[in-house]
């Protein structure tokens, strides 16, 4: 009765890590292509890299795997060689961490991995820790026969103790290790996971630093990712493009990982400034701010549920409305999101800010929806704010909502704007946010949080990401 193993329980309300930041220790190991380049954040260091030689055999398909090929525009690396392509399970349950689970699904897609997001729970659709709904590709009985060349757990709480009580999983990863292919786990998932299924022995780990304490002491390392043999562990959403970069490293190879860290801005130079604010006004409501973020088939997935997990760490109001006709939305990369709304059943609110994620086909879609194209014209002309990533700047301005102001967007965009502001990851103008998208949508969604409430505030959220932030 394999489709019984994962003990079904009514779970608790998800809980969200607020843990003081622990020093971090800088890069340990060869040198690797990220040498070369300098990150957001918790990413200014080198990618520690294993020395040991993997050999991987092809694995034929199986008839019962889960077509993750995405089927729009987003950049994705073409891997193409005479093998199998790599298979790699990423593992999702109820309370599990949005962006851990979304970070690795869309990064190994992007570096050409066959990504099957798999439900330890009955259902496919799943609630994650910051109250984003997600939908699994398939349940995790289907992949009881199935060879992985990686297994890749998020973390969050209670998703690590679903996962952990998960034995279905449980005899996958076991298996996994016993083999010698990879596994990773990230945040709490070494701790509550990993450790009490027997597989950090002997093995050099970091986890996130709220569950250090729970690691065997003599192995631990309070490092931001480690490398150990086939085992990768990192900290947490602040550190997850790292681990999951180390992933497509050990997978692909450096080049192919080199590619991907280019393609998502992890490249920024060190003179840059974090964000630019032009024309200041002052943010602050007297209520806990409510925010839309539209969503579309097409959709950004990282940018959508980074967004949405950072804004609602801070305690604001998020609501996520789909412009299509069902609250289901396939984003570029093919990950599933419920919103909580349809655009129209939205539309009778009032916002203090209206975020619009980027991806290609999204922005499209999003600029069609003659319902969010008058909620933003209402916004405008209400002096209130906007705010948009990646391609959705050219939304805005064809909306004529940018006007004179200064922007920054997706370098394949910009020719389409004016007053384009080349180097930070962020700029504000007055009540206009925007951002190049993907690996900067943290800095975005911090600068927010920032201008709602202050900087301790932005600063605390990044504590609990392990998201290396300004002091002041």
């Amino acid at each position: 009765m394999d489709t019984l193993s994962c003990l079904v329980l009514k779970p608790p309300a998800p809980t969200r890590l607020f843990g003081s930041r622990l020093s971090q220790i800088a890069a340990f190991g060869s040198a690797t292509f990220l040498s070369s380049l300098t990150f957001p954040s918790s990413m200014d260091y080198q990618l520690p890299r294993t020395t040991a030689k993997r050999s991987f055999k092809p694995i034929k398909a199986s008839s019962s795997a889960v077509p993750t090929t995405p089927s729009t525009t987003a950049t994705v690396i073409n891997t193409t060689t005479t093998v199998s392509p790599k298979k790699v399970l990423v593992p999702i349950g109820f309370g599990i961490e949005e962006m851990e689970a979304v970070i690795l699904v869309d990064v190994l897609r992007r570096a050409g991995a066959e990504v099957t997001m798999a439900s330890v729970e009955p259902q496919l659709e799943i609630q994650a820790s910051g109250g984003t709904r997600l939908v699994a590709d398939t349940t995790i009985s289907t992949c009881t026969n199935q060879v992985f060349d990686l297994v890749a757990l998020p973390g969050g709480m209670p998703g690590s103790a679903r996962l952990r009580d998960c034995e279905i999983l449980k005899k996958i990863t076991s298996k996994q290790a016993e083999e010698k292919r990879l596994y990773g786990g990230i945040s709490t998932a070494p701790a509550v996971t990993f450790l009490p299924w027997g597989l950090l022995r002997r093995k050099r780990i970091t986890c996130h630093p709220a569950f250090f304490d729970k690691l065997p002491t003599f192995w631990a390392v309070k490092s931001n990712i480690q490398v150990s043999g086939e085992l990768t562990t990192s900290q947490g959403p602040g550190t997850c493009f790292l681990f999951a970069l180390s992933l497509v490293d050990q997978l692909f190879g450096e080049s192919v990982a080199k590619a991907i860290a280019e393609v998502l801005f992890m490249h920024s130079a060190d003179d840059k400034p974090r964000k630019e604010e032009f024309n200041k006004v002052d943010w602050a409501v007297d209520h806990a701010p409510h925010v839309l973020v539209p969503v579309a088939n097409g959709s950004e997935e990282i940018e959508v549920v980074t967004i949405i997990d950072i804004l609602r760490r801070a305690k604001v109001d998020v609501v996520v409305a789909s412009v299509e006709k069902s609250v289901k939305v396939t984003a570029s990369l093919g990950v599933k999101i419920i919103a909580d709304k349809l655009i129209g059943d939205a539309a009778g609110s009032i916002y203090d800010l209206i975020i619009l994620p980027g991806g290609v086909a999204g922005a499209e879609r999003l600029q069609k929806s003659r319902i969010l194209k008058q909620l933003l014209k209402e916004q405008d002309a209400a002096g209130r704010i906007c705010g948009a990533v990646c391609s959705s700047p050219t939304v805005l301005h064809k909306h004529g909502l940018v006007k004179e102001k200064k922007v920054t967007a997706h370098p394949s965009t910009i020719r389409e704007l004016t007053n384009v502001i080349d180097g930070p990851k962020v700029v504000i103008d007055g009540k206009l946010i925007t951002s190049r998208g993907l690996a900067t949508v943290s800095d975005f969604a911090l600068a927010i949080v920032s201008k709602f409430f202050g900087h301790a505030r932005a600063r605390g959220v990044a504590e609990g990401l392990v998201f290396e932030y300004p002091r002041s």
